[in-house]
Order: structure tokens, then C-alpha cells, then sequence
């Protein structure tokens, strides 16, 4: 019968820059399923790194290890782990328990990386743990336990996906002599029931207890004595199928994300300071996402709505600049110029405009407020309702009458106590004006001047007894089209060159200004967005930080998942997870905040603008913080070498 491991002329040598150092030096043997081998040598006799080779922990220099006949140097690093996985256990002289977990779940691990289900894996451990006496200790970590109760679990846990063969370094050299001995009869009575085992010590005493003992020193194998015959046949019978030897292509493959959460979870736990730390710099920069782009989205919401209530289809005509004397002006342009822009094509309507500050009177309350002179398509073009009573009309205009129409800061300064402006005479520069109408309130516009300190008279009654003059200062035109309006806007210019034999008049169009506006209020939000995402990044180079610290500090628990059966790949995952979970939390955390600092800054009077994107846009960013800054890290722990792994301190 060909023999379950078959080592011939196994070479290892270690290198430290040019200096090459052998340490096996072509070792053959043979182990028969069912055997129970203890290896035997000093203190660098080559006997662990000796056992790394046989659990496929590490790979020989050169020679060739046959495991059940197959070659172990054609597999790859997954196959290599799908191996260990269901071949090997592993009993290690320090126990090699995770620290963050509890006993059960320390168990659970090999078990997790052959993809059983949980209430299986569960049982399972329980099992075992019941069967070595510790049913009351399940729920306990590591440091809860005594060395005694410690190596259980790791016997337990080499046990677990069946344990064909099980390796154990040391597995008395850090416990007491009861403690010891007690080892060895589980050791005795897991042979008895058909596992192979291969035990490494340096223990005369313990080595005498095997079957077999095979003496090395310096790299090389002294002497190989049975001490009786191995009827392999029958031990290898005996092992339990339903847990032993599983087919690979059979299993599930460890991806189980639910379960990578629950371990990342353990482990950002155990360093919560760090933890919490690593987290203050994705909340600041998903929070600083959020509240900037909710602000800086409402300030272009407030200024866009400013423009629009002015009206984007309109085209303001005013005075050129040479021509422009403040206030008094020339008479550059002249009512007569807007009946002429009216009957041009595209034009709704020609809205002139003249305005002086005056003072008015109402009984002993007198107001400072700005009069415009105006017909009564003004309110139209300027969308702009009315609160109660009439706007001016086109008698009003014909007749010069002496009517007026106040804003509602106009009318609630010089009509106190709830009166009734309507119908009520007031005094504009001594002059009486009858009210017949008050304006719908529009609150602050550009610069934060108040839109309703104002006054509106006809305008041939404000020409002739208020402004003393006939030109107007500027003149308003709507247009039925918006698409049009650069063209009409190059019509009505023509047009006024022409009256007035030059060009002195300047047109600013309103649908350019909401376009420069809307423009900038982009830019300005793409910037403040961008000193977030600064702010980001830093927390994501955070991230990367403490993950390095993080597969720094766990190499050995690297090597212990690798060594139960992790693939690379389920490591890679692992450490991924972490990094999307520290993220993912500091990233609610931030849309959370950033939402409070955004409805805070609404409760100051600011105007926000709540969307889904730029929740979408920060939590993503965090998501894909992690994901691009943890996988360094990830990677790098993904490829240590098992043996590597776990001889790190």
C-alpha cells in the first residue's frame, strides 16, 4: 500500500540577502496512514520547519513530497489551502487562538473556510467542546482560559473539518505536567480513532510515547524506529466520513459576506480607540460633502429663483455708460423708444422705467423710499401680483392721475395698527397720491436690498409732477420666446441706433446673467465639494494607515486562518471588509451630521437644498475609500507565507 506521505530528498534553505543558509538537508521518509510519528530534535535541529513542509505551510527548496500519492508542488497557494483545509489539523505549542473570539467560535474557523453553514459549523464546535470538557467554556475567549483549557480548543479546531492528519508542534512545551499529560491521552485517543499524528517535541518523554520516533539533528534524520506495526488499513477506517476527507470542487467557497462583517466587526472592536480614530476622518469628509453641496446648492437655488422672479425672458435697456449721469441721467431714452421695441417681432411687451427716492407722508409718519414711474405692463413683465386693490392702468396713464401703488414695506411702515391702505391719500413730496393698491410681498433680492421698499406712480403723472423730466432710465422688454432672445436682444439694438443715430443705450440680458450665475454657483460648489473630498482622502490614507498597523499586529492570526484552510483570497476579503465596514459607518455617521449641519444652517434662515446625490455621491466616495485604500493592505496580508505568518511575534 503506497504510503500516505512520502518525503524524498528534501532540500531547505533560507536566504538573508546573498547569505544562504541550509537548514534540511535531504530528508526522505515515508508516514503510513494511522501512524503515530513523533520527530524528535533540538532547539534549530530543522524539525519545525520540517513540520511547516509537512502541512504544506511551507513549500522544500527542492525534492519531492507526494501526499496520498499526489505531487504537492503542482498545486497552487488555493489548492495548497484547500488541502490543509481537509487533510490537516493543527496543534500549535502556543495555541495560535484567535484572541478576539470565543472558544466555539475559534473552533467554527476552519469550518467557516469549507463553506459549512452556520447551524452545522455550531453544532459542530459544540460538539467538540463538549467532548473535551469544556461544554461551560464556549462562550469564553482566550484569555479566559488556562493553558490546559486553551489547547483543548486548538485540538478541538484541528478536529473540526475532520483532522486526517494532525501536526502538533509542541503540544505540551507551554502547559504543566497534568496539563501535559492530558494532551497526550487526547492525542492517544484521537490515534486510536484513525487520525494520523505527527508529533514535534523536543521531549524525550513525550517523543517515547508514540508509536514511532524519528531523531533529528542539523537538518538530517539520525535514526527512524518503530516501535510496532501500523495496520493502516484499519485506522484510516475509522475516521468520520461526514467530517473527514471532502471533495474541494464540492465545497462552497468561503464568501459568505454576512460572516466577513461579523469577523471585521470583532476585530475593529478589539482596538475601538483606534477604531473610533480612523473613523473621525471619513465622518469628517462625507459630512463636509454633504453639508457643503446641501448649502452650496441652495445658495444657487435662492439666487436662481431671485433672477427667475425678475424674469429670465427679459432684456434690460438702459443708458450707455459715457451717457450714464447717476440718477438725473440725459435723455438718451424716451417713452417713445418702448412703444417703437413693442412692434418688433418676439417682443411681449416694453415695460419704461423712471425712479427717484422721495419722502413719504401718512398722517405724522414719514418713509424714505424709492418712486418708480412706470406703465401698466410692469407688474406683468416683473411677474409680480398684487396683494389687495388694483396696479395702475392705461387711464391711469392717459389722465395723469395722481394714483399710487405701494410695496408691503411701504404700506406696513406708514399704515401701523392693521389700517387699510386703500382708498387713503399720502403725500409724495407734498404732493397727495391716492392709494389703490399694495404689492404681494417678494422679500430680499440681490445684495439683500428689500424688493418691497417701494412705490409705483404712473409714469407720465411721475415725469410731470415728481421727476420733472421726459426721458426715462432704463426700459424693460419681455419676450414671448427665450430661445430667441439674442436675437431679439441684436433687433432692438439695431433699432435704437437707428433712432437715436448712435449707439448709446447698453442691453443687458437676464437669461445670460441666470447662465454666469448658475455657471459660477457650479463652480463654487464643485470647489467647496472638492476641499471635501480633500478632507476624504485624508481620512482614506487614515484607513490605509491603521490597516498596515492592523496586518502588522494580526500576521499571526494570518497565519493561523491560512494554515486552517484560508485562501488567499478569503484572507484578501477579510481585511477588505474591515476597511469597507470602518468606512461604511464613518460614511452613515458623516450623511447623518451633514444632513444636522445642513437643516441647522436652514433653522439660521440660509436656504438649503436637500437631493439624493450628494448622499449618494459622499457615501459612495467612502464606500470606494475603503475599498481602493484598504486593499493595499489586504493584499499584502493576502500573500504572506503561512510559515511566515505564524512565526511572527
Amino acid at each position: 500500500m503506497s504510503a500516505l506521505i512520502k518525503l524524498d530528498d528534501i532540500r531547505k534553505s533560507f536566504h538573508n540577502g546573498d547569505l544562504s543558509v541550509e537548514v534540511l538537508h535531504g530528508i526522505s521518509l515515508e508516514i503510513q496512514s494511522g501512524e503515530f510519528v513523533a520527530i524528535i530534535g533540538a532547539s534549530g535541529s530543522g524539525k519545525s520547519t520540517l513540520m511547516n513542509i509537512l502541512g504544506c505551510l511551507d513549500n522544500p527548496s527542492s525534492g519531492q513530497y507526494l501526499l496520498d500519492g499526489e505531487d504537492v508542488a503542482d498545486l497552487d497557494a488555493d489548492e495548497l489551502a484547500g488541502l490543509r483545509r481537509r487533510t490537516f489539523g493543527f496543534i500549535f505549542q502556543n495555541y495560535n487562538l484567535i484572541p478576539t473570539a470565543s472558544a466555539q467560535e475559534n473552533v467554527e474557523v476552519p469550518a467557516i473556510y469549507a463553506g459549512m453553514s452556520l447551524h452545522e459549523r455550531q453544532a459542530r464546535a459544540e460538539e467538540l467542546l463538549t467532548t473535551l470538557n469544556l461544554a461551560e467554556r464556549l462562550d469564553h475567549r482566550p484569555n479566559q482560559l488556562s493553558g490546559g483549557q486553551q489547547q483543548r480548543v486548538s485540538i478541538a479546531r484541528a478536529l473540526m473539518n475532520g483532522g486526517r492528519i494532525i501536526l502538533a508542534d509542541e503540544p505540551t512545551g507551554a502547559l504543566d505536567s497534568k496539563s501535559g499529560d492530558d494532551v497526550m491521552a487526547l492525542l492517544r485517543a484521537m490515534h486510536a480513532q484513525g487520525h494520523t499524528i505527527i508529533v514535534i517535541t523536543h521531549s524525550r518523554e513525550v517523543a517515547e510515547q508514540a508509536d514511532r520516533l524519528i531523531e533529528i539533528k542539523d537538518g538530517h534524520i539520525l535514526s527512524d524506529t518503530n516501535k510496532i506495526e501500523i495496520a493502516a488499513a484499519n485506522h484510516a477506517t475509522a475516521l468520520p466520513q461526514s467530517f473527514g476527507q471532502r471533495d474541494t470542487k464540492s465545497m462552497i467557497r468561503f464568501n459568505d459576506f454576512t460572516e466577513s462583517v461579523k469577523m471585521a466587526l470583532r476585530a475593529l472592536r478589539a482596538n475601538l480607540f483606534r477604531t473610533i480614530l480612523t473613523l473621525l476622518g471619513i465622518f469628517i469628509g462625507v459630512s463636509s460633502v454633504v453639508a457643503m453641496l446641501a448649502i452650496g446648492g441652495g445658495a444657487q437655488k435662492s439666487i436662481l429663483e431671485q433672477i427667475n422672479a425678475m424674469g429670465s425672458d427679459l432684456l434690460l435697456i438702459r443708458p450707455g455708460m459715457a451717457n450714464f449721469r447717476g440718477s438725473g441721467g440725459i435723455a438718451t431714452l424716451i417713452p417713445e423708444d418702448a412703444t417703437a421695441i413693442e412692434q418688433l417681432p418676439n417682443v411681449k411687451s416694453a415695460v419704461p422705467e423712471t425712479s427717484s427716492s422721495v419722502t413719504l407722508r401718512y398722517g405724522n409718519v414719514d418713509y424714505q423710499s424709492a418712486v418708480t414711474g412706470t406703465v401698466p405692463a410692469f407688474a406683468t413683465s416683473k411677474s409680480w401680483k398684487m396683494e389687495q386693490g388694483d396696479f395702475i392702468n392705461n387711464h391711469d396713464l392717459d389722465t395723469y392721475a395722481p394714483v399710487i401703488v405701494l410695496g408691503s414695506t411701504v404700506a406696513d411702515t406708514l399704515f401701523t395698527n392693521g389700517e387699510n391702505p386703500l382708498g387713503k391719500y399720502i403725500l409724495v413730496q407734498k404732493i397727495p397720491f391716492q392709494v389703490i393698491g399694495v404689492l404681494a410681498e417678494k422679500g430680499a433680492g440681490f445684495g439683500g436690498n428689500d424688493q418691497d421698499d417701494i412705490a409705483i406712480v404712473p409714469l407720465t403723472t411721475g415725469n410731470l409732477r415728481l421727476f420733472g423730466q421726459r426721458h426715462v432710465r432704463n426700459i424693460t422688454v419681455q419676450v414671448e420666446n427665450d430661445a430667441l432672445i439674442d436675437a431679439t436682444q441684436d433687433h432692438i439694438q439695431a433699432l435704437l441706433n437707428e433712432r437715436h443715430k448712435r449707439q448709446d443705450t447698453m442691453i443687458t440680458n437676464m437669461s445670460s446673467i441666470r447662465d454666469a450665475v448658475t455657471e459660477t454657483s457650479n463652480t463654487l460648489t464643485i470647489f467647496l465639494g472638492s476641499i471635501a473630498a480633500i478632507s476624504l482622502l485624508v481620512g482614506g490614507i487614515g484607513v490605509m494607515n491603521i490597516m498596515l498597523v492592523s496586518v502588522t499586529e494580526r500576521t499571526r492570526e494570518i497565519g493561523v486562518r491560512m494554515a486552517t484552510g484560508a485562501r488567499r483570497s478569503d484572507i484578501l476579503m477579510q481585511f477588505i471588509t474591515e476597511a469597507l465596514v470602518v468606512s461604511s459607518i464613518g460614511g452613515l455617521l458623516g450623511v447623518v451630521f451633514g444632513l444636522g449641519v445642513a437643516a441647522a444652517a436652514e433653522a439660521m434662515g440660509l436656504t438649503i437644498q436637500y437631493s439624493l446625490a450628494p448622499v449618494i455621491l459622499a457615501f459612495g466616495s467612502a464606500f470606494a475609500t475603503g475599498l481602493i485604500f484598504g486593499y493595499l493592505p489586504a493584499r499584502k496580508a493576502s500573500r504572506l507565507l503561512p510559515a511566515v505568518a505564524l512565526s511572527s511575534e
